[in-house]
């Protein structure tokens, strides 16, 4: 990966650290708000709530499809779509726009190709579609295309007053070719010449997090970059959600911490993941910007940005960023206050498969009360509850719900929570266990309860117990046992399987529950020592590219690594992977130990910092310690005797995942 550490693509001129992952305690979060009370805020009434709109980058980059008509479509289709209806206002230019010189007045000049009729023509059709337009430049010389556009470093009066004569509503500034300039004079110099023109611009500063805007920003613009770029992938995207989610107490009307832009829609995500992405975007009060061309995109994609609630978590007048409730295994709550006194809660699922995760009405700050409303905001439907918040979520998934205490709470249907064991395993041919679990979580009681697991065709699936009861009371439990087997022959890999519980609230409404179960049919490791890269793997997460066998991790493409280097030494065997990464096989209790050496490649230069993890089952067997570029191949082994699953990690060590390109050279496994 090269490092999209830019707010678009380019070269910095130095490399960004971006901020460590804080544990989600409560007296650092107290620190934090302390330090941000007393900041001076920009008080114009201007992004109150944090800004929706378009911006062109993550679809087109400066390809030739960025131009006026594009730009226009996307306005028709945000009014022709609802999406300005949803709250959808700003239509955003990013680079390339421009010519690469300026005129001999000094003065920026359109691209005559991409924009034939100026960026006049273009703004003023953007505003007669009741919306808003925005542009981009620089904080440098020139912007962070290599093309080499006009930056706004020393020409900021003469750029805002063009701008603002051609109708702009919201800069994006971005930090390239400064000239090592101090950041705070430079965004500082803009937002004057911004004020002089007299007219309401957004500012959005495109700073990337490198000097800390959250602390200092609140007085010189509207929002701020809180990291590098993002790509369209799941690693990147949950990199930048975890660097973004400390920053909360800095958050709030006209004040916003920016994690990027949208990828949704952009297709290297599924809509799992691209929902995920937009729940946990919106729990963070941040901007949503779209960065994928509408004009291309699907239904799903239109259900994901279009969704009205979930877009009111986002626009919450009480501005609040989520915070962080826990986060253990994977396992993520996150809760915002919302001016109405209920609660946002996400249910975020970081791993990759089901499982169920849980809280309270009290923990995510409700009062005791006699009963709770838990809406669903991608289901849209409503239960009561008795304080429990809880659902299994899909891998990598999200469930998002608004809980309030309801004096009506005994008007809807209880809650009920469907479940069953995380991730059970069996090698083809041979038989799994597992139970279900469905639990009355509300408190009216579900009447004539039933449940059934189907799995893929040519599956058996067997219940060994009772799986109906005529009356599940608050808080009790239907519990079923289950054997399934996959036929002999079967490929390994993860299989969907789905619980689905009917049943019926006190007033005769029926209800449906599903829950996804997943089973993996494994090959057991064979005896002796074996190079483990050759093995199948039982899961995977890479954040950036895919994993590689033999072969470092290049870039997005499979294969494109080049040979195992870590200083100077060369490897044939091994892991190319990337920050942050998860692999994981299945030992079966078969095996006793995993040696490697690990490190950075060398094709990264001394760019990079990690650190190398072996877990055996739920434990930590051993890990390196952060490790950075200028160190030669580590040694590293672990005892993971009698463990199921063994899993190998790699974090960011806390500074982001550019130039993370890890490797598990000589990667070995004894059973």
């Amino acid at each position: 990966m090269t490092g999209a550490l830019l707010c678009t693509t380019g070269l910095a001129p130095v490399a960004v650290a971006t901020p460590a992952v804080a544990a989600p305690a409560t007296a650092s979060a107290s620190a934090s708000a302390s330090a941000s009370a007393s900041a001076p805020q920009v008080d114009d009434g201007l992004a109150l709530t944090p800004p929706m709109g378009f911006n062109n980058w993550n679809s087109t980059h400066c390809r030739a499809d960025f131009n006026e008509a594009m730009v226009k479509g996307i306005a028709d289709i945000f009014v022709e779509k609802g999406l300005k209806d949803a709250g959808y206002q700003y239509v955003n230019l990013d680079d390339c726009w421009a010519l690469p010189q300026r005129d001999a007045n000094g003065k920026l000049v359109p691209d005559p190709v991409r924009f034939p009729n100026g960026i006049k023509a273009v703004a003023d059709y953007v505003h007669s579609r009741g919306l808003k337009f925005g542009i981009y430049t620089s904080a440098g010389t020139k912007t962070c295309n290599t093309a080499g556009f006009p930056g706004g470093l020393g020409h900021e009066y003469s750029d805002a007053r063009q701008f603002a004569d051609w109708g702009v509503d919201y800069l994006k500034y971005d930090n390239c070719n400064n000239l090592g300039v101090d950041a705070r004079l430079r965004y500082n110099t803009m937002r004057d010449a911004l004020r002089a023109t007299g007219r309401p611009i957004v500012y959005s500063l495109c700073e990337w997090g490198e000097n800390k805007p959250w602390e200092w920003a609140a007085d010189t613009g509207h929002l701020w970059r809180t990291t590098g770029d993002i790509s369209d992938n799941w690693g990147s995207m949950l990199s930048i959600m975890k660097q973004n989610l400390p920053l909360a107490p800095y958050a709030g009307p006209g004040r916003w911490n920016d994690p990027d832009m949208l990828e949704v829609g952009n297709g290297g995500m599924t809509d799992v993941e691209y929902r995920s992405h937009f729940s946990m975007w919106s729990i963070m009060a941040a901007p949503l910007l779209i960065g994928s061309d509408l004009r291309k995109a699907t239904p799903a994609t239109f259900e994901i940005l279009g969704n009205r609630e979930v877009i009111a978590v986002d626009q919450d007048p009480l501005g609040k960023q989520g915070t962080v409730i826990s986060s253990e295994a994977g396992r993520w709550v996150v809760a915002k206050e919302m001016a109405d006194g209920s609660r946002a809660v996400a249910l975020f699922n970081e791993s990759g498969s089901p499982q169920r995760i849980a809280t309270t009405a009290r923990a995510v700050g409700l009062p005791n009360a006699a009963g709770y409303r838990l809406r669903d905001l991608w289901a849209h439907t409503s239960h009561n509850t008795a304080g429990t918040v809880s659902a299994t979520v899909p891998a990598h998934g999200t469930v998002l719900f608004r809980v309030a205490a309801d004096r009506d709470w005994s008007q809807l249907p209880p809650a009920v929570d469907v479940t069953a064991d995380e991730r059970p395993m069996a090698e083809a041919g041979r038989t799994a266990e597992l139970t279900s679990t469905v639990t009355d979580l509300g408190r009216t009681p579900a009447l004539d309860v039933s449940v059934a697991l189907t799995g893929p065709q040519g599956w058996a699936v067997e219940a060994t117990s009772g799986t109906r009861t005529p009356v599940l009371p608050s808080g009790r439990k239907l519990s079923t046992g289950w054997r399934v087997t996959a036929p002999a022959g079967t490929t390994p890999g993860a299989y969907a399987l789905t619980l689905t519980t009917t049943y019926a609230s006190p007033a005769g409404q029926r209800l449906t529950v599903t829950a996804p179960v997943s089973v993996h049919v494994v090959t057991p490791p064979p005896a002796g020592t074996s190079y483990l890269g050759d093995l199948g793997r039982l899961s995977e997460a890479n954040g950036w590219g895919p994993v590689e066998q033999d072969r470092s991790n290049g870039e997005s493409a499979a294969g494109d690594g080049q040979p195992i280097t870590i200083g100077g030494q060369v490897f044939a065997k091994g892991l190319g992977v990337h920050a942050a990464s998860t692999v994981e096989y299945y030992t079966g209790g078969r095996c006793t130990g995993v040696t490697a050496q690990v490190g950075l490649d060398d094709e990264k230069g001394i760019r990079g910092t990690v650190t190398f993890e072996i877990w055996a089952d739920g434990t930590k067997a051993a890990s390196t310690g952060v490790l950075t570029n200028v160190m030669p191949a580590h040694p590293l082994a672990a005892d993971v005797t009698g463990a199921q699953t063994v899993r190998l990690v790699v974090t960011d060590a806390g500074d982001g995942i550019d130039s993370d390109h890890a490797d598990w050279a000589d990667l070995k496994l004894t059973c």
